[in-house]
């Protein structure tokens, strides 16, 4: 099955079971994930009230319109400020005007795109678009576009939470503008599995020892692939990173803007460094959060994020210990083979919850993966632990798994898992046969002893899947492009620091910003030398001191 911790999990309003402690500043973290061969979501904060706009079907959500319509009629001109489409075929979609609606304190509207940008004159899809318009209107710079990551995380949510996810001053400067990508959330969105076949695929084994549990994680994967073909259609086909890069400069002209201001996290970075790529002149200013590096391999990324999720485990154990009276020992070694004596004995013995699924290893690694997004959820994660371990219940690991991957009560509250694979599988077609897995536990386990395992069947999490693409990495320079903000953060479990290095000397135009600390990505996450280097960037046009850190 190979999923490995997403970018960024989804709303998680609950306490774990037993009183462990909110996270400071009332923060959710949004499930979203970086699947690269494996699974991985990045976490980051979002206002709860942000959230909450798009719980149930009341009047505050946004729905784009059906597949299948046609190209959009040409309306009134787009504003003259904004770069037109240098493709004469797609001026229908660069001259639309947006039906802005309220939704609840904010405005929505659906976005028109070509599903296939080969055939522009064909099929159109919905993008749905939220604004947060700019808390201080007589200081208002113009709109910057959002993206919290995945694949699979919806922009929408991300934006809503407004001054609480993006601070105050961006907030007063901006109007905050997110859009779900295509086949995610409130655009048309893409389908693929019921419940029952997505929590198989979720609670399967993550690294299974036999050639029929390798058998049976291809029939898992086969089936969610199949599905997306099945329920979905060509809408599958045309999912990837560089059309979604496409669809945001038909966005920047909606908007009325010459050049796009962005803050892209976690795969938000790889969507807007694509973007830089495909529209180096139509760059404004970027700031790209906990970066991927898209010059590495599937392999190469999945190795790197294998060793950053030890690493962040790594200092979450010696955290507790230096606690004292730590659940999982006196050292960190101690600590980290107690965990993976844990989710070995989980696989042959999963435990029971105060629901009617089981806790099984599948589960158990979600669960433990999700709290080392997020400093503040490591009491989470210590409490989880404790009732496992003396109560042999796995209730709270199963919260934090439900929480990763958008899982409520009696199905999934959104399609981010979905999303994740048929993303990442279109982005990545280098992947290899499943028998050939078990050659390379060494080098995982070199680098990641607790979940090396897991993250090597990342190699081979595609192969089976039904489309391929054809596409291959390779880094990306932006060339033309003015300054690009990258962020990277020491102690990052999903997108390691050693990625944000990357990407910055790859971009032509790259100045890299690195925070010492714990968790995924550096903006709003407490730290004032990076928010206060963000925030004069978009909003003055100050660049940050070169190779920054903070």
């Amino acid at each position: 099955m190979s999923v490995t911790p997403p970018e960024q999990p989804p709303p998680f309003y609950d306490p774990a079971p037993g009183g462990a402690p909110r996270p400071s500043g009332g923060r959710s973290p949004v499930v979203l994930g970086v699947l690269v061969g494996v699974l991985v979501f990045a976490l980051i904060g979002a206002g709860v009230a942000g959230w909450k706009i798009f719980s149930g079907n009341d009047d505050n959500t946004v729905t784009a319109g059906s597949t299948g319509s046609k190209a959009p009629s040409p309306a009134a001109t787009s504003p003259a400020s904004a770069m037109p489409s240098t493709d004469p075929a797609l001026a229908a979609y660069y001259d639309q005007k947006l039906d802005w609606k309220s939704c609840g304190d904010n405005e929505c509207a659906t976005m028109k795109v070509p599903l296939d940008y080969t055939k522009p004159d064909g099929t159109s899809i919905g993008i749905a678009v939220l604004k947060v318009p700019a808390g201080d209107p007589s200081e208002r710079v113009g709109s910057l576009v959002v993206n919290p990551g995945g694949p699979g995380g919806s922009g929408l949510e991300y934006a809503a939470g407004g001054a609480k996810q993006f601070g105050k001053q961006l907030a007063d400067h901006y109007d905050i503008v997110g859009f779900d990508p295509r086949g995610v959330g409130k655009s048309d969105p893409l389908k693929c599995v019921d419940t029952a076949q997505m929590d198989a695929l979720l609670g399967y084994d993550p690294a299974p020892e036999t050639a029929a549990g390798r058998d049976k994680m291809d029939s898992l994967l086969q089936t969610l692939g199949n599905g997306c073909l099945t329920e979905s259609g060509e809408l599958a086909r045309h999912v990837s990173t560089k059309e979604a890069a496409r669809d945001m400069d038909i966005l920047r002209a909606t908007l009325g803007a010459p050049k796009l201001d962005y803050l892209g996290a976690s795969y938000g970075t790889f969507l807007g460094a694509t973007y830089a790529e495909e529209f180096p002149t139509h760059v404004g200013r970027f700031v790209l959060d906990g970066a991927i590096d898209p010059a590495l391999s599937n392999e190469q990324l999945s190795l790197e994020q294998a060793k950053g999720f030890e690493t962040a485990l790594r200092a979450y154990v010696a955290d507790c210990v230096a606690q004292g009276d730590c659940i999982l020992g006196n050292t960190v070694d101690e600590g980290t083979a107690r965990i993976k004596a844990f989710l070995d004995q989980v696989e042959t013995t999963p435990l029971p919850t105060d629901t009617s699924r089981m806790l099984t290893s599948g589960w158990a690694n979600l669960g433990i993966w999700l709290p080392l997004y997020v400093k503040d959820y490591w009491p989470y994660l210590t409490s989880a632990l404790k009732q496992a371990f003396d109560d042999h219940n796995g209730s709270q690991l199963m919260t934090l798994a439900d929480a990763y991957a958008s899982r409520g009560s009696s199905s999934y509250t959104d399609n981010s898992m979905e999303v994740l694979y048929a993303v990442n599988c279109l982005d990545h077609d280098d992947y290899i046969p499943t028998k050939d897995v078990p050659a390379h536990f060494a080098q995982f386990e070199k680098v990641s002893p607790t979940f090396g395992k897991a993250f090597a069947f990342g190699l081979s999490t595609c192969s089976d899947w039904p489309i391929h693409s054809g596409q291959t990495s390779g880094p990306i320079h932006a060339k033309g492009a003015p300054p690009i903000v990258v962020i990277g953060t020491t102690r990052d479990p999903a997108t390691p620091l050693e990625w944000a290095q990357a990407l910055s000397k790859e971009l032509d135009s790259g100045t890299l910003i690195t925070r010492n600390g714990d968790g995924h990505t550096g903006f709003q996450q407490g730290n004032s030398c990076v928010d206060d280097a963000v925030e004069a960037w978009l909003i003055k046009g100050t660049q940050p001191k070169p190779d920054l850190h903070c």
